[in-house]
């Protein structure tokens, strides 16, 4: 692992943060840690989704397609279950 530092962080925000991480009880130091880890797994989750905005993955099924599939999924599972179509 390596150390990050950050320079001239104003007093009063530093305050700020070690005051959020003892509300949630941790130190300073693992509550930034865990902002940076958050920070980078929103930009991956982010990436995702810009592929999928781009029609460069995922499904080609139309919305019928799947609605379908869904509802005989829901059925078979109603089926299964001894339940009536109805108790949807």
């Amino acid at each position: 692992m390596v150390a990050l530092q950050i320079r001239d962080v104003p007093e009063d925000v530093r305050d700020r943060l070690a005051a959020i991480a003892e509300q949630r009880g941790q130190s300073l130091q693992a509550y930034l840690f865990d902002l940076v880890n958050d920070e980078v797994r929103r930009r991956d989750n982010l990436a995702v989704l810009e592929r999928f905005a781009d029609k460069r993955y995922g499904t080609h099924l139309s919305k019928e397609d799947t609605l379908g599939a869904l509802d005989e999924a829901r059925a078979e599972r109603l089926a299964h279950l001894g339940l009536p179509e109805a108790a949807q």
